[in-house]
């Protein structure tokens, strides 16, 4: 289990599969009304209870499997509360598109009452994990959380001032609002300023794996590379045209978008990156 290999694969594997199962569950429960949306997230808890669970067991476990247990049950947590916004349960207090030709403030201060439940929701969560983990050995599940969080806000800042690459396949319908706060543009100045700090934590990452000899310390910061690399390719989905949609598309119910473009209000949407 200490194959950089393995380490790198797995989190590859773990990162497209988990955005395909969210997708899946979402893109079904559009198809079979708003209650099937309530019925994901309940049904879903044990990903929550589950992930604290395994933070717990781990915090004082250094080891090869305890590292790689605290991985997977911070993207449990993260999982779960990703299925609750993109089901439409925890979202924000602004559910209404933003009308076109919007003052910039104003369009940010709407932006920002789509998603604050989600992103309190969240800090709350990267909150827990730090008083589970912090006093303890094993910090890699409040590492991984901390960077999803960080890439996420990167990407949703990104979205916001515009890149030239935005998709409408993977918005669900209770976020139809979504895409008309966000915008195309060729760039912005928050873009190049993403991408010089993912490189920079990537290459801190992978310079904490090769300076370490212990073992699950060394899987740990291969994990946490290879997902803030991973980070840094969805950011490139936003400006390079490459057909990043087909990794998933397969996975919504019935081969159909899960929000036409119809429905959003816009021609921009929002690409659903975790």
């Amino acid at each position: 289990m200490t194959n950089p290999w393995l380490a790198v694969g797995s989190a590859m594997f773990i990162w497209w599969f988990a955005t395909g199962a969210i997708l899946w569950r979402v893109s079904r429960a559009d198809h079979q009304g708003r209650d099937a949306h309530l019925w994901s997230v309940l049904l879903g808890l044990p990903l929550l209870l589950g992930g604290f669970a395994g933070l717990a067991a781990t915090r004082d476990e250094g080891t090869v499997q305890a590292v790689y247990i605290a991985f997977l049950s911070a993207l449990a947590i993260w999982g779960w509360i990703e299925l609750a916004f993109l089901s439409g349960i925890i979202t924000g207090p602004n559910r209404q598109p933003c009308p076109d030709g919007t003052p910039l403030p104003r369009r940010l201060w709407r932006a920002v009452g789509t998603i604050l439940w989600h992103e309190m929701a969240l800090l709350a969560a990267l909150m827990a994990i730090a008083q589970y983990t912090l006093g303890g050995e094993n910090k890699f599940g409040l590492w991984t959380f901390a960077l999803l969080l960080g890439a996420r806000v990167s990407a949703k800042l990104n979205l916001f001032f515009g890149v030239p690459r935005i998709h409408t396949e993977f918005l669900p319908r209770p976020l139809a609002h979504l895409a008309s706060h966000f915008r195309h543009a060729r760039m912005n100045w928050v873009f190049p300023l993403s991408i010089l700090g993912l490189a920079g934590v990537a290459a801190c990452w992978l310079n904490q794996a090769m300076a370490t000899d212990a073992e699950g310390a060394f899987v740990g910061h291969v994990l946490l590379t290879t997902l803030t690399i991973l980070a840094l390719l969805e950011h490139g989905f936003m400006v390079l045209p490459l057909p990043d949609q087909k990794l998933w598309r397969w996975m919504l119910a019935d081969g159909r978008p899960a929000a036409p473009p119809s429905e959003t209000g816009s021609k921009t949407g929002l690409a659903t990156r975790k």
